[in-house]
């Protein structure tokens, strides 16, 4: 598979971070742009049509969830934001704004790299494809079934949506907030959370071997969850 067909956008203020991650990448066989203010962002998005772009939430001229938030008017690209607040509410403003996944500062780049590697092969699936496999997991979206290891799963209406939903994301983090929306609708009432935590752990201990250690649904805490999608490419 060829995820270099079009170059990885880097927007950072920081020549040391760009130039980091512009090494990195390329020795990664990407292509790379990059761009030190969100303006020039925001040029080299639309003009390049970039497979995917870092973002940084700390610009000299504008906010990062600016710049999120006038790319996600009109692209679906993938993007992977780098903050180095380690707020909550940072990173959940991100993510449901539009943010792909997230990275904070310091970070790894094995890290970095495999997380750019799942938004795009997120990006690339079929939308319209009835079957997810992931590993040893297979729903069948079409007739609401779900099997582990060939044997369906005897999963209750609420569970079948909450795992669909992180199925369809998997490998990115899902918030809470998205989570309740998507499941319990618009007039979920926010404080509503621990709703998720009783039925994802019903999911759990349905799915994991050991649920003090999971390896499927994995908490982002404070976030949301993220179903580990390296199942499907090992």
């Amino acid at each position: 598979m060829n995820e270099a067909n079009k170059p990885i956008l880097i927007v950072d203020d920081e020549p040391q971070i760009r130039k980091l991650l512009t090494v990195t990448l390329q020795a990664h066989q990407y292509a790379t742009e990059e761009a030190a203010t969100g303006e020039e962002g925001l040029q080299l998005a639309s003009s390049v049509c970039p497979d995917l772009i870092i973002l940084d939430l700390g610009l000299p001229d504008m906010t990062g969830m600016e710049v999120l938030n006038r790319i996600r008017s009109w692209s679906d690209v993938p993007i992977i934001v780098l903050t180095a607040k380690d707020r909550e509410e940072d990173k959940i403003a991100a993510l449901d704004n539009g943010a792909d996944d997230y990275v904070t500062k310091p970070f790894a780049m094995g890290e970095l790299v495999a997380r750019i590697r799942v938004a795009l092969r997120h990006a690339q699936q079929s939308v319209t494809d009835p079957i997810l496999r992931i590993g040893e997991l297979v729903l069948d979206l079409e007739q609401r079934i779900v099997e582990m290891k060939g044997e369906r799963m005897k999963l209750t209406p609420t569970e079948y949506d909450l795992l669909r939903i992180l199925a369809i994301n998997a490998g990115k983090v899902v918030t809470q907030r998205q989570l309740l929306k998507q499941v319990w609708g618009d007039n979920h009432n926010p404080s509503d959370n621990h709703y998720i935590r009783v039925y994802i752990g019903h999911l759990r201990k349905k799915l994991e071997e050991d649920t003090t250690q999971p390896k499927w649904i994995i908490t982002e805490p404070g976030i949301g969850y993220r179903l580990l999608d390296s199942h499907r490419f090992s």
